[in-house]
This record gives C-alpha cells, sequence and structure tokens, in this order.
C-alpha cells in the first residue's frame, strides 16, 4: 500500500524518514498541525459532511420538521402539530441513545418546533410558527454575504479548522475565491427561502396554509441540492491543502 495511503491522505513532507508505519506517521502529521487531507476540497467535503451529520443528519433534522409542519397546515392545531413533531424527534432519539451516538441533531430539531409553537401560541396567528424560520435564514444569509463582502468568507473557516491555522487560508488568493463560491451556495437557500416566504407571511389573512408547503419544498430539498452543487464544484478542483507556518 502507497505510504499516503496508510496514513488516510495525511501531510508527507518526511517521506525519506518514513518507516512504514502509517499509524506512526499520522501521530507525526498531527502534531505538525497536519491533516488527514492533502487538498482543500478533500477537506471541506470532510469537514461539511461531519458538520451536517451525513445523510442520516440531515434526515434527523428535517424529519420533525416536517412532521410538524404538515401536522399543522392539516390541522391548524398548534399543540396538536408540536406532539407530532415532538413524537417523531423522539422516536429518532431513542434510536440514538440506544445505538449511544450523537443525538445532535435530533435536538437541533426539538428546539426549532418548540421555538415554533411558542410564536404561534403567543401571539394567536397560525402563521407566527413560520416566523423564527424567516428570521433564522435571514440572519444565515445576512451573515454569509458580510463575510464574503469583506473577504473572510465562513467556510474558510472550515479549512482553519483542519490545519490548525484559523486565518492561513487567506494568504492564498486560490483557496479564498474557493471558499468564497462555497459560501455563496450555502447562502442561496436561506436568501431564496427569506425572498419567497417573508412576502407570503406578510399578505393579508392566514397564510400558514401556504407558508406550510413552503418550508417543506424549500426545507431539505433546497438544502440538499445546495450541498450537491458543493459536491460537483469540489470535485472539479484540487487545491493543495498546506500546514500552517511557523514563525522561524
Amino acid at each position: 500500500m502507497d505510504e499516503r495511503e496508510a496514513n488516510g491522505g495525511g501531510v508527507a513532507a518526511d517521506d525519506e524518514r518514513a518507516t512504514g508505519d502509517g499509524t506512526a506517521r499520522g501521530e507525526d502529521a498531527k502534531r505538525a498541525g497536519g491533516s488527514a487531507h492533502d487538498t482543500v476540497e478533500a477537506a471541506v467535503r470532510a469537514q461539511l459532511a461531519k458538520a451536517l451529520g451525513g445523510v442520516r443528519g440531515m434526515v434527523e433534522a428535517a424529519v420533525p420538521t416536517i412532521a410538524f409542519t404538515t401536522a399543522y397546515v392539516a390541522s391548524k392545531d398548534v399543540r396538536l402539530a408540536a406532539g407530532i413533531g415532538v413524537g417523531a424527534a423522539v422516536l429518532l432519539l431513542l434510536v440514538r441513545i440506544a445505538q449511544r451516538s450523537t443525538p445532535q441533531f435530533v435536538l437541533n430539531s426539538l428546539v426549532g418546533i418548540a421555538i415554533a409553537a411558542f410564536f404561534a401560541l403567543r401571539s394567536g396567528r397560525a402563521e407566527d410558527a413560520f416566523v423564527p424560520g424567516i428570521l433564522l435564514n435571514a440572519a444565515y444569509a445576512v451573515g454569509m454575504i458580510f463575510s464574503i463582502a469583506v473577504r473572510w468568507p465562513v467556510v474558510g473557516f472550515i479549512i482553519g479548522s483542519v490545519t490548525g491555522d484559523p486565518t492561513g487560508w487567506r494568504s492564498d488568493p486560490g483557496v479564498v475565491r474557493l471558499c468564497t463560491r462555497l459560501t455563496w451556495l450555502l447562502a442561496v437557500p436561506n436568501v431564496l427561502r427569506v425572498a419567497v416566504q417573508y412576502p407570503i407571511y406578510l399578505a393579508d389573512g392566514d397564510q400558514s396554509a401556504l407558508l406550510g408547503p413552503a418550508k417543506i419544498v424549500m426545507g431539505w430539498p433546497l438544502q440538499v441540492a445546495a450541498l450537491a452543487a458543493m459536491v460537483w464544484l469540489l470535485a472539479r478542483g484540487r487545491t493543495p491543502l498546506s500546514p500552517p507556518r511557523t514563525s522561524a
């Protein structure tokens, strides 16, 4: 097996003194600030998968929200919808507990359902259940677009977390351009959700029958489409991933 394969694709600056022990070289690379990836694209793919929990994490985040929204549109009963959404989340949570794996993404859904129910119950207006989602998407969109405008695209910090140098990626214009494109792809779904859902919310009358389907269609499917575009972009390039620079 090639030495880089034995080390999981890690930094191979000391090939001449390699002993053939992939594990030992992996430890050396970690102490030197290296990573298990030799390109920016590979590092970003791995970190995005970790942050989103893979396919299972995305499903766990989506299912309780879809259950809540569907029940809410059908019944117009916030308590019933919240109960159905929480019930779906609890089932997923029990599976996670039984498998002794992280329940992070299920808990995120529970928090979202609780906040949406609170808004609707507090105001007595059905469509207010969708306000937290609109506000959250607006905040994400503003934050990511601002990071692009000041040339600190948020995806760059994913690379920084891999190399151990939070800001070193900015010294490479090619990496900054890649991170900018990826950040735009993350921002677009948030912008579209606000652009579509906020005008519906402002319209006269109870708009929950429109907001519910809009939230479902522009939720998980739109996010998956954005991630697919990111994967496609990442698959096209092989930007070298440099370890953090050390001062002389």
